[in-house]
């Protein structure tokens, strides 16, 4: 089941325009996909809306000397961070932009050097006279600044956090990402369909499902195949088991942070569980290799007294957690996310649904028909609290979805046909536990990526850390991270 899709070139003067309308008509711009031609640049802005299920595409094509386009930057904040990543990787200046500062590139890359470009050739020398990243000051009496990372204690990515503080209250926070910049794109570039998969599914090594379905998919319609039903139902069991070990682990992690070990200790067990059924069910503890182009397979189901089993639990775990006071005094105000801000940024799953957004890809952009609507889970608050108890939802959902699902699955492995065109490109929209995934892919002639392009929901939601960071207390930085749990790797790329 995918939604209806069109595509439209335009001219660079009507794109302006055209967002406009599709944005005040509540469209989300999901990607933006530079490509190099050759002779000429070609951008893809991609509008997604839904129920029902549409995606629309606007198509420019740009000089390759002197690539200039609109800014739409005055339209939406996620259009103006697409924008200096193009012009970090592809060179093409955002016309009337306000603040074009580099967002993947470091400042000791190379200048002028754009790696998505054909003529880009290997990375030259890193510059060792490069000026250090031109953060926001923030001045007045009192106010001092508390650097953190990259590096960090403890089995975690890098990312550098920079406090404005007075006292313990931060006044702003500012996230330097890409630490861990692994050219991800450029790796998909001429790479064949079955590499491309096995580099999808370890984007973010959480989101094995999520990434390597949304790829899929988008080789699918870009190929012209149709997968059978029992395929999309073992993916859709698939996709809320990988929301349940990672939902139930977060729950736990949430309590460890205001030291409360004893919940941690008890949703690791419950976590545990659930890798070693995601092992029998696909031979992957991370639920790697069920999942490939125009089929899916697994070992076996989960059973029904397996499933109640965790929900037992998983709901003494819930009443450990909120049955202690200081748990729900640390979560309750902590880190407020207003849903005026969440929906200005443009934040998505968890995060978005916590501060009371109902954006659900499984709602929004459906792979598979349901005989009934999928509604949400969401919460308004918008505070730590509010992402507690939204994970714990989403728990609860996924564990009647699994359910459902099982009933619905027949043979353990589906398989497709080709029964459409192929349209040379096809878009891959997923829900996945952190929020929606986002992949493009375009094929040549031969079969090969031509060009892969990922957006991970952490993309969208880490400007919204900083937002929800203001007027809290330094100490309960740790604690609002964990409640957004956002993906380094998912990020940088």
């Amino acid at each position: 089941m995918t939604g209806i899709r069109s595509i439209d070139e335009i001219g660079v003067d009507e794109l302006h325009g055209r967002s406009t309308t599709l944005l005040d008509a509540g469209h989300r711009l999901a990607t933006v996909v530079a490509h190099d031609d050759g002779d000429f640049l070609r951008v893809v802005y991609v509008f997604t809306m839904g129920p029902p299920d549409v995606r629309h595409e606007l198509v420019v094509r740009l000089n390759a000397t002197s690539p200039v386009v609109p800014s739409l930057s005055d339209l939406s904040f996620v259009a103006s961070r697409f924008e200096r990543e193009l012009h970090d990787t592809f060179g093409i200046v955002p016309a009337g932009h306000p603040f074009v500062r580099p967002l993947v590139r470091h400042q000791h890359w190379p200048e002028r050097w754009y790696p998505l470009r054909r003529d880009a050739g290997p990375m030259p020398a890193m510059r060792d006279d490069s000026a250090p990243y031109p953060f926001i000051e923030v001045q007045g009496a009192g106010v001092y600044e508390i650097p953190v990372g990259p590096v960090h204690a403890g089995l975690i990515e890098p990312g550098h956090f920079r406090f404005s503080v007075v006292g313990e209250t931060i006044l702003k926070m500012t996230a330097r990402l890409w630490y861990v910049h692994r050219g991800i794109e450029r790796m998909l570039q001429g790479a064949d369909v079955a590499s491309g998969l096995q580099i999808a599914e370890r984007i973010s090594g959480d989101t094995a499902v999520g990434h390597s379905l949304a790829y899929c998919m988008a080789v699918e319609e870009a190929r012209g195949l149709v997968v059978s039903d029992d395929a999309l139902v073992l993916r859709a069991v698939l996709l809320e088991m990988e929301r349940l070990y990672n939902h139930v682990a977060d729950v736990g992690a949430l309590c460890n942070d205001v030291s409360f070990g004893v919940a941690d200790a008890r949703a690791s067990v419950i976590r545990e569980q659930l890798l070693r059924l995601n092992e029998s069910v696909t031979g992957h503890r991370f639920l790697r290799g069920a999942i490939s182009v125009g089929a899916t397979s697994v070992k076996r189901l989960p059973s029904r007294s397996e499933l109640l089993d965790v929900a037992e639990q998983f709901e003494a775990l819930v009443r450990l957690a909120t049955s202690n006071s200081v748990v729900v005094d640390r979560f309750e105000g902590t880190a407020v996310l207003s849903a005026k801000d969440a929906l200005a940024i443009g934040t998505l799953g968890v995060v978005a649904r916590a501060s009371g957004l109902a954006i659900d890809a499984r709602a929004q952009h459906p792979f598979l028909a349901s005989p009934s609507p999928f509604e949400p889970v969401i919460h308004q608050a918008g505070d730590v609290m509010a992402r507690f108890d939204q994970r714990v939802g989403e728990v609860r959902a996924s564990l009647q979805l699994v359910e459902h699902f099982c009933t619905m699955a027949t043979p353990l492995a589906g398989s497709s046909e080709v029964v459409t065109p192929a349209l040379g490109s096809g878009l891959g929209l997923v829900e996945g536990w952190r929020g929606t995934i986002v992949h493009r892919v375009e094929l040549d002639r031969d079969g090969m990526i031509s060009r892969g392009r990922v957006v991970d929901p952490s993309f969208h939601n880490w400007p919204a850390l900083s937002i929800a960071l203001a007027d809290t207390i330094v100490p309960d930085f740790p604690l609002a991270n964990k409640s957004f749990n956002l993906s380094y790797a998912g990020n940088d790329l």
